[in-house]
């Protein structure tokens, strides 16, 4: 973040616990969202364990950070391997940071949830925090190429009050989606949106694809993806 000159500014620290486990949900707009992320666990001297595809063990120096970092692989095939260990990681007083839209946000807006964050706060007695990044995927996003030079440019990180783990699991998500809009209405309406620009929601005037249009891109891409795997086997 230094070599990119990128400028972050922090808002609400305060509520991410100073100690004990916690789930910080982040919404995902781009691929290095979990960086502005990471360091607002940093600046209050934690450190945040994420969840990471288990194909990026076979690359040799990012395998080498799993190890190191505490990452949690998940087998995306039986993703469900990873969650007692999660679970774990959170009972023993670690911050887990997960999306609970999964996939990139084409359209930039939050996309719907899974359940995972909410199942894990209540498994493990621990609290959710909204986490909202922003800024972040002008640098890096889905069908736009990297811009990892030094850009300067300006990256949000807001925190929301802590979400106690009560209520079951549909309630749980419920709130837990209206903290993370509200939290990024309020980081949008108050980062410059030139009209027009890719990275811009397009209900703020920008390019960017609409939600029902990132849809269908998302569908497309899955099953292209799908049509691949089929042709290697």
């Amino acid at each position: 973040m230094r070599v990119t000159g990128t400028r972050l500014d922090f808002q609400g620290l305060e509520h991410l616990p100073g100690t004990g486990g916690a789930v910080v949900a982040i919404n995902h707009t781009s691929y290095v969202d979990f960086l502005p992320a990471a360091l607002a666990a940093t600046a209050r001297r934690r450190r945040m364990r994420f969840m990471i595809k288990a194909e990026m063990q076979n690359v040799r120096g990012v395998n080498f950070l799993i190890k190191h970092a505490g990452t949690i692989p998940v087998d995306r095939s039986a993703g469900g391997e990873a969650y007692p260990v999660a679970v774990a990681r959170l009972r023993a007083g670690e911050l887990v940071g997960v999306y609970p839209e999964a996939t990139i946000s084409r359209s930039f807006e939050l996309k719907d949830f899974k359940t995972g964050a909410a199942r894990m706060a209540l498994d493990a007695q621990v609290p959710i925090v909204p986490l909202v990044v922003w800024g972040v995927h002008r640098m890096w996003t889905k069908d736009h190429p990297k811009a990892l030079g030094r850009n300067k440019i300006p990256v949000t990180v807001a925190l929301g009050p802590a979400l106690p783990a009560e209520g079951g699991v549909d309630r749980l998500m419920a709130e837990l989606r209206q903290a993370m809009g509200a939290l990024l209405y309020k980081v949008q309406d108050a980062y410059p949106q030139p009209a027009g620009a890719y990275w811009v929601p397009r209900r703020l005037g920008g390019g960017a694809p609409t939600p029902e249009e990132a849809k269908r891109l998302d569908e497309a891409e899955l099953a292209e993806r799908g049509r691949k795997q089929l042709g290697n086997h």
